[in-house]
């Protein structure tokens, strides 16, 4: 049984999730306790020693990333649950942390639940998915991504990004450490997760980091950083120049 404790503020969310669990998973999942703070939730935490974590983000004394930077131990999964589709969580699910909106949706739930039950805690990386995550939540400037790959999982400054590039269902980072890190997301997911302020999709197969580009040429190319070659596509040829060079 995995021993899982709920941190929400609203009683209602509690009691909803914790009869999902029981539904569904009376035989794997166990709740073994319940918090409506970040200090109660640190106190159970600290307790209890859970193995799965399903909490909000927005708490009534701060968020759950103050929970996570504060507990001494970290052997645990983490599934957040909250009701803001922003940026921010989107940014938390490609860097392999899960997270379920609000209202819950049963299959969504199942899903996330499975995951854990079948593959296990993120051990290697947890502390650094935290982190991270907590960057985009916070609004940092230049915030990291993790990029997670078959073999390792690399912590990346968005503005050592220079270009992305699809190659089907993965797409290809390469930045200015001269790395090629493939993940395997989508080029739209990848699109949704990075700052659109400095991010252009400027092509379907690609999407530059505007900060990088060294000048557009009369074959529909940008230089950027490195000497490296991003085609325009000839119907976003107006947009992309008007937003990086305007």
């Amino acid at each position: 049984m995995i021993k899982t404790v709920i941190i929400d503020d609203e009683a209602s969310v509690r009691a909803d999730i914790r009869e999902k669990v029981e539904s569904h998973f009376k035989n794997e999942i166990s709740i073994i306790g319940e918090a409506d703070s970040v200090a109660s939730g640190i106190k159970t935490i600290e307790e209890l020693k859970p193995q799965l974590l399903l909490l909000d983000i927005n708490l009534g004394d701060g968020t759950s990333f103050d929970i996570l930077q504060q507990v001494a131990s970290k052997d645990f999964d983490v599934i957040f649950i909250t009701g803001y589709d922003t940026h921010a969580i989107k940014a938390i699910k490609v860097g392999a942390l899960d997270y379920i909106l609000k209202p819950v949706e049963i299959d969504e739930f199942i899903d996330a639940l499975q995951k854990v039950i079948t593959q296990g805690k993120n051990e290697s990386h947890l502390e650094k998915l935290i982190e991270i995550s907590s960057e985009y939540f916070n609004g940092v400037k230049n915030k990291r991504i993790i990029l997670k790959t078959s073999d390792n999982v690399y912590a990346v400054y968005e503005d050592d990004i220079i270009y992305c590039r699809s190659e089907g269902n993965y797409t290809t980072f390469y930045t200015q450490q001269m790395e090629k890190i493939m993940v395997s997301k989508s080029i739209k997911k990848v699109e949704e997760i990075l700052s659109e302020d400095t991010f252009i999709r400027c092509h379907q197969s690609y999407i530059v980091n505007k900060k990088h580009v060294l000048k557009y040429n009369k074959q529909g190319i940008l230089v950027v950083h490195l000497d490296f070659k991003v085609p325009v596509s000839s119907r976003r040829k107006d947009y992309v120049l008007k937003k990086i060079f305007d």
